[in-house]
């Protein structure tokens, strides 16, 4: 699927300012008028999970239970690019699969799948999904937290999971199929979109520990960023394989993980005015925002 950039739309206000400059810069020398613009995409979906939605980013929705942010990136996105219709549908905890089922959230509260909010119309979609899938990052935040204090010079963690024969690492292919079947149905669905898959951000350093902020154990520091890389790799892979784009969060990340001065993703304590535990800050949000923007331009 070969994705085309449209031109920017002229608005009915082009052809009066065209008039006015022709007719008065032929005896003022007045400067021309500014020529507006239509906006490039006037009606956005926003679909994926909590690194999405954004939960304890000021201010944030509790009522359906997916603990969206009026701060988060759609939002942000949404006003950069001044696109009137925005629709989003992403959820804390949703995986793949409540893509196209409906995602239970909390006590017997439940939310349509996300792909019910496209439409033929639809002209712009961001996708950020997969880390929910198989238990990921639930693993990775809880498991490698609490095995912290069995060894921590070691790996517990990647051991304990390697004896109980759990590859998270492999698994994350079976995420990048899942992507594309989603990213297939959302063509199907709006088939004139935009479509941008967007990556995740790093969580653990290149080097160095912060046990305060990010208790792992020194040898599971590495493994969780082979994780992180894994899952990137693999949905900038469905991406290609769907032919959308793809928004490399991991890469733009440099220095910005749980551990860094100016950190984009909160550690351990969840801080109720700025970001739940291992989910992003304003910053973060706001990077992101900054980086589909410039992959849209």
């Amino acid at each position: 699927m070969t994705r085309v950039r449209r031109l920017p739309r002229l608005t009915v206000l082009v052809a009066a300012a065209a008039l006015l400059a022709g007719c008065t810069s032929s005896g003022s020398g007045a400067e021309p008028l500014p020529v507006p613009d239509e906006p490039a995409f006037t009606s956005y979906v926003a679909l994926g999970d909590s690194f999405t939605a954004g939960p304890l980013v000021p201010t944030t929705a509790l009522a359906d239970g997916c603990l969206r942010s009026d701060g988060n990136y759609p939002a942000l996105l949404a006003e950069r690019l001044d696109i009137a219709r925005v629709t989003d549908v992403s959820c804390s905890g949703a995986t793949t699969g409540d893509l196209t089922g409906r995602q239970k959230t909390v006590g017997s509260a439940t939310v349509r799948p996300q792909l019910d909010a496209l439409r033929r119309g639809t002209d712009l979609v961001t996708l950020g999904i997969g880390g929910n899938d198989f238990a990921l990052f639930s693993t990775l935040v809880q498991t490698c937290s609490r095995l912290r204090p069995v060894d921590p010079q070691g790996s517990p963690c990647a051991e304990q999971l390697r004896a109980q024969g759990v590859d998270l690492v492999a698994r994350t292919g079976d995420i990048a199929d899942r992507v594309v079947a989603a990213l297939r149905r959302i063509e199907a669905r709006a088939p004139e979109a935009e479509v941008l898959v967007v990556g995740y951000p790093r969580l653990t350093p290149e080097t160095g520990t912060c046990p305060r902020r990010l208790p792992f154990a020194e040898g599971d520091y590495a493994w969780g960023d082979r994780l992180t890389r894994a899952l990137n790799d693999a949905l900038a892979d469905a991406a290609d394989r769907a032919g959308v784009g793809f928004v490399d969060m991991y890469a733009a990340s440099e220095g910005h993980d749980i551990c860094a001065e100016d950190p984009w993703v909160n550690g351990r304590r969840t801080d109720r005015a700025a970001a739940l535990a291992y989910h992003p800050f304003a910053a973060g949000m706001e990077a992101v925002a900054d980086e589909v923007a410039d992959t849209l331009s």
